[in-house]
This record gives C-alpha cells, sequence and structure tokens, in this order.
C-alpha cells in the first residue's frame, strides 16, 4: 500500500483519482482551496486539508511520508489567464514550484504532474504528439510549460521520479458547471436546463477531443507505479471523435430534446482552433482504451447536473483587465 497525496481533491479530477486510489487499497491525503472543486466531492476516507499549495510549508507538513505527488491543482482557465494573468499563473506556476519543493523536502519517490493540452498552442499537426515544440499561446498554457520545464530540471539535481500527464478536455460528474469561464460542456448542459441558449465564440468551428473522466483515470492510475513511464510525457484521453463546439451544443440539445438556437458572440482572444491529441503512445504504454463514447459521456453528466440541481453562475474570480477585447459573457454577465 502506498500513500499517496493528491492537490485538487475536492476538484473534479483530483476527487476522482481519489476514489480509485482509496478503492486500490491505498492510504490518500489530499488539499484543495475550493477555487475550482466542491466540498462533497472529497471522499470521506481522504486525509482532507483545506491548505493552499501557494503555501510551501504547509505542503512539507502534509506531504510527509508521502511516496507519490499528484499534481492536478491549477485555475485551468485558458480564455480567462489572458485578462487575469497574475491570477492564473499564481494558481498554476507558482503552486507547482511551492509543491514540487516541498515534495523534495519530503522525499517523496514520484511527482505527477497533470499538464494541459494548451501546451502545445497551434500546431501545423494535428493531432498532438508529444515530441513536438511546444507554443503555449496563452498565459496558462505558458505557466503549465515552464512547470513542466522546472520539474524536468530540478529532477536532474535532486533525483526524483516524475511523469507529465497531458489530458485532453476531461468531461463527466462532479466537474463545476456553475463557472462561467470553463467547463464549455458544462455550461451549455446547466443552461440549456435552465431553458437557457448557450453561448458560442466565434463562428463555433473549433474542434476539441473530450475524454470522459474514467478513461482517463484508467490511465493516470497507472503513472503513480509503472517503471516504464518514469520521465515520459504522455497524452492522456481519445482521439477517436474530433468534434466541433456546434456538434457539441447540437449533441447535448438532442439529449435534452432542446429547442437550441445559441448565441454567437466573438471569438476569444488567442483560442486555439484546432485541439486534438494523439493517444498512440498511452495506448502503447499504458494500454489506454475508449470505453466512453462523447454522447455516452454527456448522458452521465445530464445525470449528475440534473440530479445535483441546477445552479446560477458565479463569476468568483476577478478579471484584471478589461478592454474591448474582454468577452460580453463575462463583462455583462450572460450566463
Amino acid at each position: 500500500m502506498a500513500k499517496v497525496f493528491i492537490s485538487g481533491v475536492a476538484g473534479f479530477l483530483g476527487s476522482h483519482l481519489a476514489d480509485r486510489m482509496i478503492e486500490l487499497g491505498h492510504q490518500v491525503v489530499g488539499t484543495d482551496n475550493m477555487i475550482g472543486g466542491y466540498e462533497d466531492n472529497v471522499n470521506p476516507q481522504v486525509e482532507f486539508y483545506s491548505y493552499d499549495c501557494k503555501f510551501r510549508n504547509s505542503m512539507a507538513k502534509i506531504t510527509r511520508g508521502c511516496d507519490v505527488v499528484y499534481h492536478c491543482a491549477a485555475t485551468p482557465y485558458e480564455g480567462l489567464s489572458v485578462f487575469s494573468p497574475h491570477l492564473i499563473t499564481e494558481n498554476v506556476y507558482q503552486i507547482t514550484l511551492s509543491l514540487i519543493s516541498a515534495a523534495i523536502e519530503s522525499k517523496v519517490r514520484r511527482f505527477v504532474f497533470c499538464s494541459s493540452m494548451a501546451r502545445y498552442g497551434t500546431q501545423e499537426r494535428i493531432p498532438f504528439v508529444e515530441d513536438a515544440i511546444c507554443r503555449p499561446q496563452d498565459p496558462y498554457g505558458i505557466a503549465k510549460y515552464a512547470a513542466e520545464l522546472s520539474i524536468q530540471t530540478l529532477a536532474k539535481v535532486h533525483d526524483y521520479e516524475y511523469v507529465i500527464a497531458v489530458p485532453h478536455n476531461i468531461i463527466g460528474p462532479r466537474q463545476k458547471y456553475d463557472d462561467p469561464y470553463r467547463n464549455v460542456a458544462s455550461i451549455m448542459i446547466n443552461l440549456m436546463l435552465q431553458g437557457k441558449q448557450p453561448i458560442i465564440y466565434g463562428d463555433g468551428e473549433q474542434k476539441r477531443s473530450f475524454s470522459f473522466i474514467q478513461d482517463d483515470i484508467d490511465c493516470l492510475e497507472k503513472l503513480a507505479f509503472q517503471d516504464n513511464v518514469v520521465g515520459e510525457i504522455i497524452n492522456i484521453g481519445p482521439d477517436e471523435e474530433f468534434t466541433t463546439i456546434n456538434e457539441l451544443a447540437k449533441t447535448i440539445a438532442k439529449l435534452l430534446n432542446f429547442d437550441l438556437k445559441p448565441r454567437y458572440l466573438e471569438d476569444r482572444p488567442m483560442e486555439v482552433k484546432l485541439a486534438g491529441c494523439s493517444a498512440e503512445k498511452a495506448r502503447r504504454m499504458l494500454n489506454y482504451r475508449t470505453k466512453y463514447t462523447l454522447e455516452r459521456g454527456l448522458v452521465e453528466m445530464i445525470d449528475y447536473i440534473k440530479k445535483r440541481g441546477t445552479r446560477p453562475f458565479r463569476y468568483h474570480l476577478d478579471i484584471e483587465i478589461l478592454s474591448d477585447k474582454t468577452p460580453r459573457s463575462w463583462k455583462d454577465k450572460l450566463f
């Protein structure tokens, strides 16, 4: 049995990962500052601390004795990062350096970092492959990539094991659905269940590969223990369904029997048009197999939100830079 630490344990990804580790018989310690999570996401068997990862001394205290650290905590707001760069960078890059420093002091054996496909930016080759030259084009992607480089650099000096996971656009139950700044599928479901039309930026032909949470967890659990993954960067998520935002809205509307008439707004600055990752390396190294289609995943999300109840959107993060380029949906609170 291992002692596993999970940052962001009240969040969408972290809470599911904690459940899996507990199912496998491991002891789980976790922390969350609740920016992006729900309290009832936390498994009661988790040794839970409501600490912010930026406080290094606190991280050193609660990672002591842990074998593995999964760093899931972040403020994963690509679009917002162009307008709140300080907030996003502090809660992506700075917290990673705080946690890795604490983990080194605590002599943690392996550090598993959950990065983002935002690391790739705009690429000529689609789907993205792990050895592509990274061209992040917003502060969030830049912070994630910078964190990766720091983890790799420090490992050369301090001799710990690391793995960098690059999840696709993960969806599923427990995802925050009252957040107006991220989680497009959750936003659309919450709106349509309230009889409101979704908002789509640009022409809606941006394409993404949506990854259901359980398919990702099947891979992530292996990153703590397999020897062949040490020092690797691995995309995690499907490459079979490459879906436009327009198609996503139509699929949700069909499942809800909703009369879809989306409202189109201006493009969001610096948004990547085509973002899909190759899963070949995950298939080869982790025996990754997609079990959930996009539609099946959306059905489970709809059931979750229906049972929990729709919610008004909470504009809970400060927009640092207001200009004529700031999306009207945020400035005018259109959700």
